[in-house]
């Protein structure tokens, strides 16, 4: 290690962390912004660990690869959320101005809370919020799971922080059910609060469904072929012997666990019609939601559903049947459209990102304390949000 350091100045500082092309050090300056003029104040150079450059080097080598792919999708993504926030604006007729910030989940394209060999977990999802900002003005919160896994947890799920807020304490146990790709449950009972990712929520019947279409019905609409089939009971048994659904919460889960190997293992069971198979995947979900009440304290009296699988009124049908004598309606009933839900979730989240304000959960995400999620990417209006955080955080009495 080189380095040198400069007198100390009054203290308010920023670092930059800077590492070449070359991929052969990293560079550490510190920098004294309180004066007319910053200084520098401290400068380190540190060896790229030899484990980090091969890697490093290989995965920068021009060509069609992986890595083109994955930074070309993570500027079209960006684009076309962007695109969708622009036309939102103007459905709406809310001036663009009055909006602080967006909250952007963006895509995930692989969730390994654990790592790939039990070290170094991370969560990764694209849509590029540095074009979302730049395409809209507004300031963009992004990357919202990352911060938790830092801290020890699972990053995911994280609507039930929103859950909570949007329907507070319950005198009787009731849970949020969010059928999405996966699902995933907020279970609220006086002053508690659990959630955790259940398993596949509508992933395995997409994909059974577009595989046996040719691609042409990217679902089961209502879930009209799987309602006309015979469960497979052999098939189901397999499935259900997936080691995640025993394991205990905190839990979180994704494509990489319940994705093309379980979608071939339906799509190749030997002497069933595709009417039993999408009835079988179908079950399948259906049941591992119902078999979830296992990791609850008490028995949930009523379940409000959202998401898109809340839409499919075949499944919709199984779980009512499968949870009785509990009720099961849909966030309708509590004022917010089921397949709204996520995207509000996010809009909250953000606005506590901004705030400073932590927006997680260390009992559904198994961190190790509360963290403040979410990267911040200014906008032309950040002056103004400036001002609002401000007025957010000012005392009563100030």
């Amino acid at each position: 290690m080189s380095g040198y350091a400069l007198p100390m100045q009054q203290p308010i500082y920023f670092m930059g962390i800077m590492s070449g092309t070359s991929a052969d050090g990293i560079d550490v300056a510190i920098v004294n912004c309180s004066g007319e003029q910053p200084k520098l104040v401290h400068f380190c150079e540190y060896p790229m660990p030899q484990k980090l450059r091969e890697p490093i080097l290989r995965l920068a080598e021009p060509g069609i690869d992986e890595i083109d792919a994955l930074g070309a999708l993570d500027c079209a993504l960006g684009k076309a959320f962007a695109d969708a926030a622009n036309r939102s604006i103007e459905a709406s007729g809310i001036s663009v101005d009055s909006i602080i910030a967006i909250g952007s989940h963006g895509q995930t394209i692989r969730h390994r809370p654990k790592g790939i060999d039990g070290s170094h977990p991370f969560s990764l999802q694209i849509g590029c919020a540095a074009t979302i900002a730049e395409m809209t003005g507004i300031t963009t919160v992004s990357d919202f799971r990352r911060r938790d896994i830092t801290a020890g947890g699972e990053g995911a799920p994280l609507v039930p922080f929103v859950h909570r807020e949007l329907y507070g304490s319950s005198d009787r146990p009731v849970v949020i059910l969010n059928i999405g790709g996966i699902a995933n449950i907020t279970y609220l009972y006086n002053k508690s609060l659990l959630g955790f990712d259940v398993g596949p929520g509508n992933i395995l019947m997409d994909a059974v469904m577009l595989s046996l279409s040719d691609g042409r019905n990217a679902y089961d609409e209502n879930g009209e072929l799987a309602a006309t089939g015979n469960l497979n009971e052999a098939l189901l048994t397999q499935l259900l012997n997936h080691p995640y659904l025993k394991r205990r919460p905190p839990k979180s889960t994704g494509r990489e666990t319940f994705g093309s190997e379980m979608v071939d293992r339906i799509l190749r069971w030997p002497e069933i019609t595709d009417a039993d198979r999408m009835a079988t995947a179908t079950e399948f979900t259906a049941l591992t939601i119902a078999e979830s009440c296992r990791f609850l304290p008490e028995t949930p009296a009523s379940w409000y559903l959202c998401g898109g699988g809340a839409l499919n009124g075949y499944l919709t049908k199984r779980l009512a049947e499968l949870l009785a004598p509990a009720s099961v309606s849909t966030t309708h009933d509590i004022n917010i459209p089921p397949e709204a839900m996520e995207a509000v979730c996010f809009a909250l989240l953000a606005r506590n990102t901004l705030a400073g304000e932590s927006n997680t959960v260390p009992a559904v995400t198994g961190a190790t304390h509360a963290v403040v999620g979410g990267e911040i990417t200014p906008g032309h209006n950040w002056p103004g949000v400036i001002q609002q955080i401000q007025q957010w955080t000012r005392s009563p009495t100030a």
